[in-house]
């Protein structure tokens, strides 16, 4: 039995306020089922008072997309998410990752010259994850979107994520099947997929500005959808067919092109 479709849209603050706010409450009317924002820091307010602003206006549940493991120490960011949790009423997902790539050089920009190695960032996640398991407690439960790529952060998400994201660019489909194959044996995982570019249009802050979508087009690439809403739901619900993806990440320009097939779809 296939787990139902639903959809997440990443809306960072690129606007005064109040517009932000109009946004977040169309995203809401939409059908969407998640609020997500990025982790920039000092080019985004932080995640949390921004989720917890969401939260306040809307029904939606919210999350963060990403949180990067080594901006924060491992009981700061779960105290923060377990924070979440608690105020939004369970409405908080917490997504998590090793960080992007050139995070290196942002680190060093914020004088943190010691850059922790990849591995020693997925044992932040694995801490991160442990600590947020006991400021839950037996009560609550945050869940856990984990983006990964590697075989050892796959490994990792096996164990202590609810949710997996692959950190997609132009993989082929086969490729992109041998990876969630892994997780598609578990029905208690769900997969996500984020797409930062739906015809010409690029995310901000889900993919470069400068990305090639042309390219992206002709590999088939799973991070492109179509601009025509038809032709996208068509090629979705393929993936959830072949790839086993139900949970479908967009930027927030397209969030009202895309409302009728969050409504054709969400919960089916």
């Amino acid at each position: 039995m296939p787990r139902p479709f639903r959809f997440g849209v990443v809306a960072p603050l690129r606007s005064d306020v109040p517009t932000w706010r109009d946004r977040v409450r169309r995203i809401a009317d939409s059908g969407y089922s998640t609020l997500l924002v990025p982790d920039f820091p000092q080019l985004q307010p932080a995640p949390a008072p921004l989720l917890a602003t969401a939260a306040a206006l809307t029904d939606l549940r919210v999350g963060s997309w990403v949180y990067a493991s080594p901006f924060r120490p491992a009981w700061l960011t779960a105290w923060e998410a377990h924070s979440l949790t608690l105020l939004t009423e369970g409405r908080f997902e917490m997504g998590i990752g090793t960080g992007r790539p050139g995070i290196e050089d942002e680190l060093r920009d914020k004088g943190i010259p010691d850059v922790p190695p990849p591995r020693e960032r997925l044992t932040q996640i694995r801490e991160t994850v442990t600590r947020l398991r006991e400021l839950d407690g037996p009560d609550r439960h945050t869940p856990v979107a984990m983006a990964v790529y590697g075989p050892k952060a796959r490994a990792l998400a096996a164990e202590v994520a609810d949710t997996v994201t692959l950190v997609l660019g132009d993989q082929p489909r086969g490729e992109v099947e041998r990876m969630t194959r892994e997780f598609r044996s578990d029905n208690g995982i769900e997969l996500a997929v984020a797409v930062p570019v739906v015809g010409d249009t690029v995310a901000p802050h889900m993919a470069p500005p400068d990305t090639d979508t042309a390219a992206l087009h002709a590999a088939d690439a799973m991070t492109v959808l179509p601009d025509d809403p038809a032709a996208a739901a068509e090629e979705i619900q393929r993936r959830r067919e072949e790839l086993g993806f139900s949970y479908f990440v967009f930027g927030a320009d397209v969030a009202e092109r895309f409302a009728p097939i969050v409504a054709e779809l969400s919960g089916k």
